[in-house]
């Protein structure tokens, strides 16, 4: 053999592997099935790869958020097609009978034909003769017969909303109780559209009406929002990142900016933000603030504080200052400092389905029970912050009354010393914006909680529950930082 022949075959070897699309999908999908992993993060990172072609990106796109987005109707399809229970396959192949169906009864610009193909050569690779044949005849016998019939509305509704517009049972149930037939509907389908691109414009540097202009120079669609500071943008992520990037706009959605205009920070006042993470609200409190002031920005995660610094130098903001610290503490550290209190508390994430349509298949009762008893410690936690005549806004991005109004009104009944002045509900399908519950609170006087049990609980508590976490050893607090 020649040496170059010999250094040809040595190139061809190191080639890389031309990008596969449907082996994207299927990792993105086996990693959100496998739990802990949300799809637009991987999704992110997928797409960012040196490769994906602009076709890639949307088909990719397309079937991992199309998949988890009708899994309920998916699985409802395949269950009638198997003769054993969808759970008792390997998670591979369950992944792979799911984009596969998306594949033949939601896209119509693929071939029935290519879409079973494709999903029995990745059959191949991640399982073994048996589940090829499996996913195989599964796959062709759908195409063939198609959807069987759902539940029938009158007989069954709840059973007939969770597979026509794929949420669990329970959910659904727990809407219709509350809200009706009509809503419940219209719910659940403004659950499986896309949601809107909103930005927050950042007007310590920009007009809404400049960043509007210029966007519209480049062909994006523009239109005004809701809110002063918010725009509706349709036009690919590439023609507005430079803006992003020179601190004129944030990505954020309207229902989250309705938190800190509840909250109508003023300039020159103290402000804290008890659950600041990355600082989507902390920024937009400096920004109507005018960036005079100060905003105390709490987390846990030194993760999240470091992407608030970068977040504050990007829009040039001065007036954060991060501290690593459980909201659970902040009333002892910070008491009466505050003139306004923003807690955007953890919570399900039932209000967030149409961005993260994986949230609708993790969450169950369970979860809302201990989601609202860790929401009460972090309220009674926050509570002392709060001056006497100053403000405290609560917030969860849930569309469940067990996470808003009722954690308000557990708290209202342990501390005389606030009252609610509003509240307010924010849902897809009335308001466009993410699901929210927000409660506006004023502090009256400087009395803690009315009762002696109350008194010992916030005073003994929240310490305790907090070393157990800590594994029994005192957290070592950091240094406050100015982030600039």
């Amino acid at each position: 053999m020649s040496s170059s022949v010999g250094r040809a075959r040595t190139r061809a070897a190191r080639a890389p592997a031309r990008f596969d699309a449907r082996e994207a999908i299927f990792a993105i999908l086996s990693r959100v099935e496998a739990g802990g992993a949300f799809a637009n993060i991987l999704l992110y990172h997928t797409l960012g790869r040196s490769g994906v072609t602009a076709t890639d990106q949307a088909f990719i796109t397309e079937v991992v958020l199309g998949t988890l987005r009708q899994q309920g109707r998916l699985d409802y399809a395949l269950a009638a097609a198997l003769n054993r229970p969808l759970a008792s396959l390997p998670p591979a192949i369950r992944t792979l009978l799911r984009l596969g169906l998306y594949q033949i009864l939601f896209l119509d610009r693929v071939p029935d034909a290519a879409a079973v193909h494709a999903t029995v050569e990745a059959a191949k690779r991640h399982g073994h003769a048996g589940t090829v044949r499996l996913v195989n005849a599964v796959l062709r016998r759908l195409a063939a017969q198609g959807e069987p019939a759902p539940p029938a509305m009158d007989a069954d509704p709840a059973g007939h909303l969770a597979v026509v517009h794929s949420h669990p049972r329970w959910l659904v149930e727990r809407w219709l109780a509350r809200w009706g037939l009509a809503e419940t509907r219209a719910l659940c389908v403004a659950d499986n559209v896309p949601p809107p691109s909103m930005l927050r414009v950042n007007r310590l540097r920009a007009t809404p009406e400049a960043v509007a202009a210029r966007l519209g120079d480049r062909g994006v669609s523009v239109s005004t929002g809701g809110l002063p500071e918010s725009l509706r943008v349709h036009g690919t992520l590439l023609l507005r990142l430079d803006l992003y990037h020179e601190g004129l706009v944030t990505m954020q959605d309207e229902g989250s900016m309705h938190a800190a205009r509840l909250l109508a920070p003023q300039p020159g006042e103290t402000v804290l933000d008890a659950a600041a993470g990355t600082g989507g609200k902390a920024t937009h409190l400096a920004e109507l603030m005018a960036d005079r002031g100060r905003v105390i920005a709490l987390d846990v995660r030194p993760a999240k504080l470091r992407g608030l610094s970068a977040h504050c130098a990007r829009l040039g903001i001065n007036i954060v200052e991060a501290h690593h610290l459980d909201a659970r503490e902040a009333g002892r550290r910070f008491h009466g400092q505050a003139d306004r209190v923003l807690l955007d508390a953890p919570c399900s994430g039932l209000g967030v389905i149409r961005r993260r349509p994986e949230i609708r298949w993790r969450v169950g009762p369970e979860t809302l029970r201990a989601a609202a008893a860790y929401q009460r410690e972090l309220l009674a936690g926050v509570a002392d912050a709060v001056r006497a005549g100053g403000i405290l806004v609560y917030a969860v991005c849930s569309t469940e009354p067990e996470e808003g109004p009722e954690v308000i009104r557990a708290f209202l009944g342990r501390r005389g010393d606030f009252r609610l002045e509003e509240e307010r509900w924010l849902l897809p399908h009335r308001d466009g914006t993410d699901g929210f519950f927000l409660g506006r609170l004023q502090r009256t006087g400087a009395s803690g909680p009315t009762t002696p049990t109350a008194r010992r609980a916030q005073g003994r508590g929240t310490a305790r529950r907090t070393e157990n976490a800590r594994g029994g050893q005192p957290r070592r607090r950091s240094a406050p930082r100015r982030l600039r």
